[in-house]
């Protein structure tokens, strides 16, 4: 019985050292979304001013094609990080690339645009409390959706997309889909 209790806290640490280096082998950014393989969620968001009336974001604009969807606001500073990628990836034209500008002042939010470029061939506004990016399970801007031509949600980034992101792991899922 002595002996049992000299072994119980060697075994408890050695639980807990199980643990940690579990927990070492996981990616902080891999958090899953209960979303993949679900529907966009519906939205029809008004566009930024200056940019046409038919130029909002809605649930059915991301039909028909496989797009990516990437949230932002020009108070976001790693969004200025990822700004020239999206710039580079938008011109290739290998997949259209759709905004929501978050919890953010549209007026902004397009002035932001027009300062570092316009990447999106859409992009809705999605003021505080932002019941669009609510509703893709954001919890901080940049993050970024890849969705399949028929409006589902197959892929969640979260942070900026680096050219590592874009030609790893993105530029592969997109491929795909796009077969």
């Amino acid at each position: 019985m002595k002996r049992a209790l000299y072994l119980l806290p060697v075994a408890i640490f050695a639980a807990m050292a199980l643990l940690f280096v579990k927990g070492l082998t996981m990616d902080p950014k891999a958090i899953p979304s209960v979303l993949i393989d679900r529907p966009v969620p519906e939205m029809a968001l008004p566009p930024l001013p200056g940019r046409g009336e038919d130029t909002g974001l809605a649930t059915r604009d991301l039909k028909g094609r496989v797009s990516l969807v990437n949230i932002y606001g020009s108070w976001c500073i790693a969004c200025v990080q990822e700004h020239p990628y999206l710039m580079e990836y938008s011109k290739s034209g290998i997949v259209p690339i759709h905004g929501i500008d978050w919890r953010d002042d549209p007026v902004q939010g397009a002035a932001w645009l027009k300062k570092h470029g316009d990447p999106y061939d859409r992009v809705g506004v999605d003021p505080a409390p932002g019941r669009a990016a609510v509703d893709f399970g954001v919890t901080g801007a940049p993050e970024s959706f890849i969705v399949d031509k028929n409006g589902i949600i197959r892929y969640k980034h979260i942070g900026p997309i680096s050219p590592e992101v874009w030609n790893k792991t993105l530029l592969p899922i997109i491929r795909e889909l796009q077969k």
